[in-house]
C-alpha cells in the first residue's frame, strides 16, 4: 500500500512538471573563447511578482529553469572575473526558449546590458500556432465578454456550425459556450481546451467547460498542428488558456460595455427599427 501511494505521488509530481501552461527557459553559457562555462550563477526574476529562481550552469555550460508562468522576466548571469550579463525577456504560454549567452571579461566593475528582447521562436519543437497576448485580451472588443471569440483572430479560424452553436437539436446545446470554432478546416467538435494546464473540455460534446472572464486571463495559445507530447488531446486545435497569477501590486478592473442602436446606421430593410440596448457591467 505504501509503495503504491509513493508511486502515485511520483506520477502526480511528473504530471505537475509537465503541465503545458508553463514555460521553460534553457540556454548555454560560453566564455569569450567559445568554450562552455561551468559554474555560472543564473538568476531569473519575474517582473510582476519579484519572485526569483536561481540555477547554475553544468559542465557543458547548460542551464535550465522549468515551471515558469508566462510573463516578463529579467535574466542575470554572474561569474567570478566576468562582467555581469543582464537581459530582459518575455515568456509565452507553453514556450520552450533556448538562449546562447557569451560572457565578457571584466576589466573594471561593469555590467553588460542586453537591450534587445529574446526572439519568440520555438526552436525546440515543431508546433505551429499563435499566442493571443494580454494587450489583445484587454483592448479588443468582445460581444458578451466571451473569451473564445478571440480565437477567431488566429489565421484560418472562423465560426463554424454544429451542436456547439445551438443550430442542431436543443438537447445538445451548451448555452453561452460559443465553442463552434473551426481552424484550418477542422471540425469544431475536434478542438481541445486547457485551462492552466488542466483539461477544460466537455468529454461528450467537446465544448469548453468553463469560460473564464477575460479579466482573469493572462494570455492563451492556439496550436494548429504538429503538437508536442503534452498536447494533442483531440484531432482539431489545442486552445491553451492561462489565468493571471498573483502580483506584488494591488490591482482591479471596473468597466461598462455599452451598445445602443441609436448610434448605429439603419439599413433600408430595417426602416429605422434598429432598437438595441446592451450593457455589460
Amino acid at each position: 500500500m505504501v509503495k503504491t501511494l509513493l508511486f502515485c505521488v511520483f506520477l502526480f509530481s511528473l504530471a505537475a512538471l509537465a503541465q503545458s501552461n508553463y514555460a521553460v527557459l534553457s540556454g548555454t553559457i560560453m566564455d569569450p573563447q567559445g568554450h562552455p562555462f561551468t559554474g555560472a550563477t543564473v538568476r531569473l526574476t519575474a517582473s510582476n511578482t519579484g519572485a526569483e529562481r536561481h540555477v547554475g550552469s553544468n559542465e557543458q555550460g547548460i542551464f535550465q529553469v522549468p515551471g515558469l508562468m508566462p510573463g516578463d522576466y529579467t535574466l542575470e548571469v554572474q561569474a567570478a572575473h566576468f562582467a555581469t550579463l543582464n537581459r530582459g525577456l518575455r515568456l509565452e504560454v507553453g514556450q520552450e526558449l533556448s538562449l546562447n549567452l557569451t560572457l565578457k571579461v571584466a576589466t573594471v566593475q561593469n555590467v553588460v546590458e542586453v537591450a534587445d528582447q529574446a526572439p519568440v521562436l520555438h526552436t525546440s519543437d515543431a508546433a505551429v500556432g499563435e499566442v493571443v497576448e494580454p494587450v489583445s485580451i484587454k483592448e479588443l472588443p468582445l460581444n458578451g465578454r466571451m473569451l473564445i471569440e478571440l480565437v477567431r483572430t488566429v489565421p484560418g479560424a472562423h465560426e463554424s456550425h454544429g451542436a456547439q452553436t445551438g443550430n442542431m437539436n436543443p438537447l445538445y446545446w451548451r448555452p453561452g459556450q460559443r465553442s463552434a470554432v473551426s481552424v484550418g478546416g477542422s471540425r469544431p467538435n475536434g478542438n481541445y481546451f486547457l485551462l492552466d494546464g488542466t483539461t477544460n473540455t466537455d468529454p461528450t460534446f467537446n465544448t469548453q467547460n468553463l469560460s473564464p472572464s477575460p479579466d482573469a486571463v493572462k494570455e492563451f495559445q492556439v496550436e494548429t498542428s504538429s503538437y508536442t507530447a503534452d498536447m494533442g488531446g483531440a484531432g482539431g486545435r489545442q486552445i491553451n488558456i492561462v489565468t493571471h497569477s498573483g502580483s506584488s501590486q494591488y490591482h482591479g478592473t471596473l468597466y461598462e460595455f455599452h451598445r445602443n442602436g441609436a448610434s448605429d446606421a439603419s439599413t433600408f430593410g430595417s426602416m429605422g427599427n434598429n432598437h438595441l440596448v446592451q450593457n455589460n457591467f
